[in-house]
C-alpha cells in the first residue's frame, strides 16, 4: 500500500468496472473525474464481453496489462501491484454493485458506487458494516447534492432562516420511459425494468431516491413513517413507473415525493421546495443556479450562484463566474473532488477541507435501499403506514 507522502505527490488512481461503449454513465463518471484532475483512470473491466472492454480500453488509452476480462480478473491483477489502483468507480446496473464492492471492500480498495448501493436491504446492510470494518471509503453518487446552491441551502434551513420546517415537497419525474422502449431495444430501460436486475423499484429506486436523498441532505429531516403508492402504467411492466410516498418527518414536519418515469413533457424534472414557519426555499435541477427564498411576509428573493455571501460549501463548489451557467457535470465533478479528498484526508489521519464534507458515503446509500423496501412494503400492504429502518 502507497503511503501518505507518495499520496500527497500524484493524482489517485482509478479503476472503473462498466461504463464501457455506449454506456452514459461511465462517460459521466470520467468527465467528472477530469475537471479537478485529482484521479487518474489507469485500469478497467468495461463490459461483460470481455473482448469490447479491450477495445474500449484501448480507446481511451489504458495499457492493455491493466484492461481486465470482469471485476475478478481486475481484483487479482491490482491488489499486489506496486502502482495498484486506489479507488474503483462502478458503473454497472443495479444488481452488481453488491458483488463488485465487496470484492474490491475484502482487497483494501476505496469504493465509489452508482445509486441505489444495492438491491436488497440485506445486501446494503452488510456492505455497510464492511466499509465500517475495514475503514475504507464507499462514496455514492447522489449526484444533485453536489451543487453549490444545494449546499447553500441545507445551510440556510441549519441556521434557522426557515424557522422549523413544515412542509417539504420533492418530485423527480422524466417521460424517457413513457413507452414500453425497453421492448424495443433499449438496454438501459430493460434492466431498469427487470426486479432480477434493478431489485424492488423501478422508478421509486431509479430516481426516487435521489429525490428521498436531496429532500433529506437540504432538511436534515429523518423519516419517522411513510405511506406509498406505486403504479406501472406501462402494461406487461414488472416494475412501478410512477410513484407518490407522503412522508412524517421528525418534528411533526410532513413530506411529499413523487417520482415518475411517465411523465410526459419531462425531462430531468427534480425539484425541492421547502416550507418553514419564517420563510420557504425552492430549487429546480433543471436551473441549478438560482434559489428561490421568500421569508414570511417579504418579497421572494432570487439568490444566485457565485454570490459573495454564499455559505464557504456553496463557494468551494463554484466553479465559473457569477452569470455563467454550470450543470450537471460540474455538480458530478464536484462528488469526485470532495471523494477524493475524503480519501486522502482518511489515509492521512486528518479532517477533510470542505469540499470532502458531506459528501454520500455506504450510510446514505444504505438508507437509500431501505426508503425503497419502506415504500415497496407498504405499498404492498395496501399504503399501510411503515416506519423506515435506517433513516
Amino acid at each position: 500500500m502507497t503511503g501518505a507522502d507518495d499520496l500527497a505527490r500524484r493524482r489517485l488512481r482509478l479503476g472503473m468496472v462498466g461504463g464501457g461503449e455506449g454506456a452514459y454513465i461511465g462517460g459521466i463518471h470520467r468527465f467528472a473525474t477530469r475537471l479537478d484532475n485529482a484521479f487518474e483512470l489507469v485500469a478497467g473491466a468495461f463490459d461483460v464481453r470481455p473482448e469490447r472492454g479491450h477495445a474500449f480500453a484501448e480507446s481511451i488509452f489504458i495499457a492493455r496489462d491493466r484492461s481486465y476480462d470482469d471485476y475478478r480478473a481486475m481484483v487479482e491483477g491490482e491488489k499486489n501491484r506496486p502502482d495498484r489502483i486506489d479507488a474503483v468507480a462502478i458503473c454497472t446496473p443495479n444488481h452488481t454493485h453488491f458483488p463488485i464492492a465487496k470484492a474490491f471492500l475484502e482487497a483494501g480498495f476505496d469504493v465509489i458506487c452508482e445509486k441505489p448501493m444495492t438491491t436488497t436491504l440485506d445486501d446494503a446492510i452488510a456492505l455497510h458494516d464492511l466499509a465500517e470494518a475495514s475503514s475504507r471509503f464507499v462514496g455514492v453518487t447522489y449526484t444533485y447534492c453536489g451543487y453549490p446552491l444545494i449546499h447553500h441551502a441545507r445551510a440556510m434551513v441549519a441556521r434557522g432562516d426557515l424557522g422549523a420546517i413544515r412542509v417539504v415537497q420533492v418530485e423527480y419525474p422524466l417521460e424517457w420511459m413513457a413507452t414500453a422502449i425497453e421492448a424495443e431495444g433499449n438496454a438501459q430501460a430493460a434492466w431498469r425494468t427487470d426486479p432480477k436486475l434493478s431489485g424492488r423499484g423501478g422508478s421509486i429506486g431509479d430516481i426516487g431516491t435521489h429525490a428521498y436523498h436531496l429532500a433529506g441532505f437540504v432538511t436534515g429531516l429523518k423519516a419517522q413513517s411513510l405511506s406509498a403508492d406505486l403504479a406501472t402504467f406501462v402494461p406487461g411492466r414488472l416494475l412501478d413507473d410512477n410513484a407518490h410516498v407522503m412522508i412524517r418527518y421528525d418534528g411533526g414536519a410532513r413530506g411529499l415525493l413523487w417520482s415518475s418515469q411517465v411523465a410526459i413533457g419531462c425531462s430531468n424534472g427534480l425539484r425541492l421546495r421547502v416550507f418553514g414557519d419564517k420563510g420557504s426555499l425552492a430549487w429546480a435541477q433543471e436551473d441549478p443556479n438560482t434559489l428561490s427564498y421568500t421569508p414570511l411576509g417579504g418579497a421572494p428573493e432570487t439568490i444566485k450562484r457565485g454570490r459573495e455571501d454564499l455559505v464557504p460549501a456553496a463557494k468551494v463548489r463554484s466553479r465559473t463566474p457569477p452569470g455563467h451557467p454550470e450543470g450537471y457535470i460540474a455538480a458530478f465533478a464536484n462528488l469526485y473532488a470532495g471523494f477524493a479528498e475524503a480519501i486522502r484526508a482518511r489515509r492521512e489521519a486528518r479532517a477533510p477541507s470542505e469540499i470532502g464534507c458531506n459528501v454520500p458515503t455506504s450510510a446514505d446509500g444504505l438508507k437509500g435501499v431501505a426508503f425503497v423496501d419502506a415504500v415497496v412494503d407498504s405499498h404492498e400492504a395496501g399504503g399501510h403506514w411503515l416506519v423506515p429502518r435506517f433513516v
